[in-house]
């Protein structure tokens, strides 16, 4: 930077010196001026040169404070170099340390190895020493056991084996007999699980009404007009329906009794739309009998295609629709037999869907297990065994024609679907209010079971649960203790077996539980 200055400040020279020269040539009569610039140019040169040289000092200043700085910044990562190193060191050092001791112990378990070896050898000795006398005493021994035994080594082994083989055989028998107990008794706890679990699941109202073979009349004077003169009217309508009306001493009414529940639907229908008509003879006895078959036939696909859809069912032949459909008019101990099919068939699918199998076979055969019941007062036989022969007819899967078929155990089982619909049969004909017991009935059997838990002293409270298959007792905590509650469930469940009658069981349920109780205020 300063010889450039220096360049610089000769460069100016040369050009001032080129100025006054041109001046001098040229401007004579100016020299005066020319001096008096060549003074001013002196002195500017001078300052020039002032400032260069203080600019100078600045800067070699400024170098020595970058040199003194870098130099003690040198310094200092130096010293901290030499730490490192004086720490690496160190560490290096103990490392050389721990090395000679572990070789130290190396060398001293390599001693050991060596000593232990040399002892294994001699033990080796001994027992191929051993093993030597060992076999010549065997040998010797083998001897005298065939002489005191008559038997030879060949014939002793076979003896051996036969008698181990029995006694493995007897072992297994009695493994296999405990597997197989186990897994009945698995088997056991699963089904009562996946027939409650079904159970609990599905909701339903009390049995829809029979059909009514009853028709109540407006007045008295009705029942003249419904005989007819000579008793022709009443003559056209048992011809044209196939039922009986019987015309009793009871006031204002006629009972219609029939074995065909489908017949003496239309029957009533006719009579009561006769009755409202006010028309009784014998032609519109006919034409009015025609018109109901009609409508009954309509009301028959009616109700038969509304399960299918309720079920979206898909493939079901026409004639099972229709049979379907006649089921709402059967009823079978004060049960409607649609109701209960469709019944019959959801408890299936549940339990078929609880154990992974196919839930619309299983629904399929429930739903399908009575259809025999419609046609049973045209085809003589059991309705299962009809039933099976419509299905099998219609087409439906073979596993499903089997499970109708042997819904009553009349056929085999020969898949798992038929003992499935002969539980889900069992359970809705059970329910409580669903055949022969009524709803009273069904109270007074749950009253009584907790009235029997309150004959025991000690007892809180009672409760009848699951349609009255468990009752559920709370005892004073204070009172009783846990061997007592056991002893009470006991002398509990032999006072119900010896009062009551039931289907299938009654848990009872024992709960002991002790509370305390405090307030903080």
């Amino acid at each position: 930077m300063i010889e450039l200055m220096y360049t610089i400040i000769g460069t100016c020279f040369a050009l001032l010196t080129l100025i006054i020269l041109f001046f001098v040539f040229y401007l004579k009569r100016r020299v005066n001026y020319a001096n008096k610039l060549i003074s001013e140019s002196k002195s500017v040169s001078d300052k020039i040169k002032k400032d260069i040289e203080e600019e100078r000092k600045d800067s070699l200043a400024k170098i020595k404070d970058e040199i003194h700085k870098r130099k003690k910044d040198f310094e200092l990562e130096m010293k901290r170099e030499r730490i490192d190193i004086e720490r690496l060191q160190n560490r290096l050092n103990l490392k050389n340390e721990e090395l000679d001791q572990k070789e130290k112990r190396i060398d001293g378990l390599s001693s050991d190895l060596q000593q232990k070896e040399r002892e294994l050898i001699r033990t080796s000795d001994m027992l191929r020493v051993n093993e030597n006398k060992l076999k010549s005493l065997y040998s010797e021994y083998v001897t005298k056991l065939e002489n005191v035994s008559g038997m030879t080594r060949e014939e002793a082994k076979v003896d051996l084996f036969h008698s181990l083989e029995s006694e493995i055989h007897h072992s297994n028998e009695k493994w296999i007999q405990k597997i197989e107990e186990e897994a009945r008794q698995e088997a056991k706890e699963r089904s009562i699980q996946i027939i409650v679990t079904a159970m609990q699941r599905y909701t339903a109202d009390q049995v829809t009404a029979n059909s009514s073979s009853v028709v109540h009349l407006p007045n008295e004077e009705m029942k003249g007009r419904i005989i007819g003169k000579e008793g022709r009217n009443i003559k056209s309508l048992e011809m044209a329906t196939g039922m009986e009306f019987i015309i009793g001493e009871t006031p204002e009414v006629i009972t219609i009794s029939g074995f065909n529940p489908i017949r003496r639907e239309i029957a009533r229908r006719t009579l009561e739309k006769l009755i409202a008509d006010g028309r009784i003879n014998p032609t519109r006895i006919e034409e009015t009998v025609a018109q109901c078959e009609k409508e009954m036939d309509e009301m028959i696909q009616e109700f038969g295609k509304e399960v299918i859809m309720h079920f979206n069912l898909q493939g079901v032949n026409p004639e099972i629709v229709s049979l379907l459909g006649k089921l709402h008019f059967r009823t079978s101990y004060t049960q409607n037999v649609l109701e209960h099919s469709k019944e019959v068939g959801i408890f299936a699918r549940m339990i078929a869907q609880d154990l992974g199998l196919d839930g619309e076979i299983a629904l399929r055969a429930g739903l399908f297990h009575d259809i025999g019941k419609a046609v049973t007062s045209e085809v003589e036989g059991p309705h299962a065994l009809i039933g099976a022969d419509i299905a099998k007819r219609c087409g439906e899967d073979p596993r499903v024609v089997n499970a109708i078929a042997a819904h009553h155990e009349e056929v085999p089982f020969l898949s798992v679907y038929a003992p499935i619909v002969v539980i889900a049969d069992t359970i809705s004909a059970s329910r409580p209010g669903a055949r022969r017991e009524t709803l009273t009935a069904y109270v007074k059997r749950l009253e009584k079971l907790e009235e029997i838990g309150k004959s025991f002293s000690g007892v809180k409270k009672v409760y009848a649960l699951q349609a009255g298959r468990e009752v559920r007792i709370i005892v004073e905590e204070d009172y009783i203790d846990d061997e007592k509650a056991m002893i009470l469930a006991r002398d509990i469940a032999k006072k119900i077996e010896k009062e009551m009658t039931f289907p299938g069981q009654i848990k009872v349920n024992v709960i002991r539980e002790k509370r305390s109780i405090e307030y903080a205020r």
